[in-house]
C-alpha cells in the first residue's frame, strides 16, 4: 500500500504540474504588434484548442485528457488556488453577477464577513425557470450566443462562458457591456443595466460592478482574438463593428481597455482561473497572461520615428536612357516601407525596393538623384546623398526613350486587348503608368483610368498585355485580365499611355469620333522605336479582327551603332590595392573613380590593358566608370 501511495502522490504532482501553461506558449509573438501581434495569439490560442461539451462546463464530467479537469468548479470557485485573495473562500460558485467584493468600500452591502446576498453550490440549483436572484445559476455567454449560434468550440469556451446568477443574466440578455449613466435595474450586488454614458453609443448596455470589470474586458479581447477568422461574421452583438481585426467599435473598445488597464487589472485570482481553463480545454487567454497585448494590438503607440538618412546612394550603369539606382536598407524602429526618389530635386517615382532603374531618359545627360525612405506611418526621413550619373551616347539598340504601344485588338464582343512594349534598354516599373480611353469623340479623356497592379514590370525587349476579363482569344498571352470599363473600347474610342499622367502614346485621335480602328488589330511596325503623341497611321499595320497570333511578343529592328564600346574586365572587385583592366582591344581609355557623394577621386588613361592603384581609397563603395570617345559605361566598386 505504501508503494501504491507513493506512486499516486507522483502521478499527481506530474498532472498538476502539466496542467500549467507553458513557459514557452506565447513565443512566437515576441515583437509583433498590431494585428500582426492579434493574428499570431489567434493561432496560438487554436492551436491545441480541445472543444468541450457544453454540459462540460458544469462539471467536466468525461474530461480525462489530456489533463482532469472539474469544469467551473476548477475555474469558477470561491476558494484560494494560490492567491489568497478570493472572498469568503467557501467553494461557492463564483458569480461575477452576485459576488459582493469584502473589500469594496463603494459597495452599501460590504462589510467584513460574508456580504453576498445569496451563493450557489456546485451541481445545485442550476437553471431551468427563474423568478428573482437567487433563484438558480446558468451558463452566461459574454459574447450573446445568438452571434453565432450553436457552433462549437464558441458555445461552450470557458473563457467567455461563465456562471451567473440566471436572473441577472436574464436581464443582461444580448445587450452589450459599457458604462451606465441612468440604470432600469440593478442586482443585489451592483451590476446594473441602462442608458450608456459612453460618446458613440446611445443604446442599453450593461455594467457589472467594478471588481469584474477586468475579467468581463478580458474576456471579450480574447473572444475577438481566439474566434478572429469568424468574428467578423457576428454583427448581431453591438459591440462588434463586422470586421476581424479591429473587431469593435471605438466606443467600445476604449471602454473594455479603460476596464483592463485602469478599473481592474489582472489579479493572482484570475490568472489562477485562466491555468484551470487551459486546464479544461488546453488554451489560455493571452490578454491574462499578458495584460500588455492589448494596447500592442488596439492602442498601440504612435510610430513617430522616421528612418535614418540613406547616405550611400549610388547611380551606376548609365546607358542611352536608363540609370540605376540602388542603397542600403536604412535602420528604423518599425520597418522602411518605401522611398521616394527625387530626379534633379524634383519628386519623381516609389519603390518598395532598395533598387530601381530610371528609364526614359535623355542620351548623354547628366541626371542627379536623391531618395527619401518612408515607413508604415508615413515618417519620413531626410533626403540622402545626392548621387548623379550622365547617360550614355552609343545610339545603341535599346536605346528607345520610353514604353509605346506595340499592339491594338477591337475584336467582337469583349476580344479587347491592348500590348505595351519596353525597348529602354532597361527593366521598367509600371507604377507611373497608366492607361485612358477616351468616348465618342469627346475632346477629354474618360475618368476611368487603368493602373497596372502593384509592383508590375517589363523587362527590357519584352511586353506586357492587359486585356478585358472576358476576352475569349489568346489568353495565355495576357499579364493581367481586368474588367475596367477602360477595355470596352471601339474602333472609334481613342487610348492613351500615360506617364505620371502626361500622354506619351496614343491610338486614334483625341476629339474624333472617326472610326479608325473598328473589328481590327493593329500591330506597331518593326521600326517604330519611340511613342508618339500624333496617331501615325504609317506606323501601324492593320489585321483581321480577333487576330492575336502575336500577341505577347514584339520585335524591333533598329540600326546597329558605328562604333561599339570594347569589351572589357575590370577586377578585383571587391579590390584591395590594385584594380587591373583589361581591354580586347588597344584604344585610348579613361578610368575615373568616384566616391558615393559623386567626387572624382581618380583618374587615369590608358591605352592597352592597365592597373589603377587604389591603395590609398577608403573602404566603401565606388563607382568605376570606363571611357571610349563618346562611349562609357559605370559598374559599382568595392573598395575592401
Amino acid at each position: 500500500m505504501k508503494q501504491f501511495y507513493i506512486l499516486l502522490v507522483t502521478l499527481l504532482i506530474s498532472t498538476t504540474a502539466l496542467a500549467q501553461i507553458p513557459t514557452n506558449y506565447y513565443d512566437s509573438a515576441d515583437g509583433l504588434t498590431g494585428f500582426a501581434l492579434k493574428t499570431e495569439l489567434r493561432n496560438i490560442t487554436a492551436t491545441g484548442h480541445q472543444s468541450r461539451t457544453y454540459d462540460q462546463l458544469y462539471d467536466g464530467n468525461g474530461i480525462t485528457t489530456p489533463f482532469m479537469s472539474n469544469g467551473y468548479e476548477d475555474t469558477h470557485s470561491d476558494i484560494s488556488v494560490s492567491s489568497g485573495n478570493n472572498y469568503e473562500n467557501d467553494g461557492s460558485v463564483l458569480d461575477m453577477y452576485s459576488e459582493n467584493p469584502s473589500d469594496d468600500d463603494n459597495n452599501p452591502l460590504s462589510a467584513t464577513g460574508n456580504n453576498d446576498p445569496y451563493n450557489f453550490s456546485h451541481g445545485i440549483a442550476q437553471c431551468g425557470n427563474q423568478s428573482s436572484e437567487g433563484d438558480c445559476y446558468n451558463r452566461e455567454h459574454i459574447i450573446p450566443q445568438s452571434s453565432f449560434g450553436s457552433s462549437y468550440p464558441m458555445q461552450s469556451d470557458i473563457h467567455h462562458v461563465i456562471p451567473t446568477d440566471g436572473r441577472v443574466n436574464n436581464f443582461r440578455g444580448n445587450l452589450p457591456f459599457g458604462n451606465v449613466a441612468t440604470a432600469n435595474f440593478t442586482s443585489l450586488n451592483g451590476s446594473k443595466r441602462g442608458s450608456s454614458a459612453m460618446p458613440g453609443y446611445s443604446g442599453t448596455v450593461f455594467e457589472p460592478i467594478d471588481e469584474f470589470k477586468g475579467d468581463i474586458a478580458r474576456a471579450i479581447l480574447y473572444f475577438a482574438t481566439r474566434y478572429q477568422n469568424t468574428v467578423d461574421g457576428y454583427t448581431s452583438f453591438d459591440m462588434f463593428n463586422g470586421t476581424n481585426d479591429q473587431v469593435f467599435y471605438p466606443w467600445a473598445i476604449d471602454v473594455l481597455l479603460d476596464w483592463h488597464n485602469n478599473i481592474d487589472p489582472v489579479d493572482q485570482r484570475e490568472r489562477d482561473r485562466n491555468n484551470a481553463a487551459y486546464k479544461f480545454q488546453v488554451n489560455a487567454n493571452p490578454f491574462v497572461d499578458h495584460p500588455e497585448y492589448a494596447n500592442l494590438i488596439w492602442n498601440p503607440v504612435p510610430d513617430t520615428e522616421a528612418p535614418e538618412d540613406i547616405l550611400d546612394l549610388l547611380a551606376s550603369n548609365p546607358t542611352d536612357n536608363s540609370i540605376e539606382l540602388s542603397w542600403s536598407i536604412p535602420n528604423d524602429n518599425i520597418a522602411v516601407t518605401s522611398y521616394d526618389i527625387y530626379l534633379d530635386a524634383v519628386y519623381a517615382f516609389n519603390t518598395t525596393t532598395n533598387s530601381f532603374t530610371v528609364s526614359g531618359l535623355t542620351p548623354n545627360t547628366l541626371y542627379c538623384f536623391t531618395v527619401k525612405a518612408k515607413d508604415a506611418a508615413n515618417n519620413e526621413s531626410g533626403f540622402s546623398n545626392e548621387s548623379c550619373e550622365t547617360t550614355t551616347n552609343n545610339g545603341s539598340t535599346g536605346g528607345t526613350s520610353d514604353l509605346f504601344f506595340s499592339e491594338y485588338i477591337e475584336g467582337s464582343g469583349n476580344n479587347k486587348a491592348l500590348e505595351i512594349a519596353n525597348f529602354t534598354g532597361a527593366t521598367v516599373n509600371l507604377s507611373a503608368y497608366t492607361i485612358k480611353k477616351s468616348v465618342n469623340g469627346a475632346n477629354s479623356w474618360d475618368t476611368t483610368i487603368y493602373s497596372f497592379p502593384t509592383n508590375a514590370q517589363i523587362t527590357n525587349g519584352d511586353v506586357y498585355v492587359a486585356a478585358n476579363s472576358a476576352i475569349a482569344i489568346c489568353q495565355t498571352s495576357v499579364d493581367d485580365l481586368t474588367g475596367s470599363s477602360v477595355f470596352q473600347f471601339n474602333g472609334n474610342d481613342p487610348v492613351g499611355l500615360f506617364k505620371n499622367d502626361v500622354l506619351i502614346d496614343i491610338i486614334g485621335t483625341l476629339g474624333s469620333d472617326t472610326n479608325f480602328a473598328a473589328n481590327t488589330t493593329l500591330i506597331r511596325n518593326e521600326t517604330v522605336s519611340a511613342p508618339n503623341t500624333t496617331y501615325t497611321v504609317s506606323e501601324w499595320t492593320s489585321f483581321a479582327s480577333n487576330t492575336c497570333d502575336n500577341l505577347g511578343l514584339h520585335t524591333q529592328t533598329l540600326s546597329m551603332p558605328q562604333d561599339e564600346f570594347s569589351s572589357f574586365r575590370a577586377y578585383p572587385n571587391p579590390v584591395k590595392n590594385m584594380l587591373h583592366i583589361d581591354l580586347n582591344a588597344a584604344k585610348t581609355t579613361t578610368i575615373e573613380i568616384y566616391n558615393i557623394l559623386g567626387k572624382k577621386v581618380i583618374s587615369k588613361v590608358i591605352q592597352d590593358s592597365g592597373n589603377i592603384n587604389t591603395q590609398n581609397l577608403s573602404p566603401g563603395i565606388y563607382i568605376l566608370k570606363i571611357s571610349q570617345r563618346n562611349t562609357s559605361i559605370s559598374k559599382k566598386l568595392l573598395k575592401q
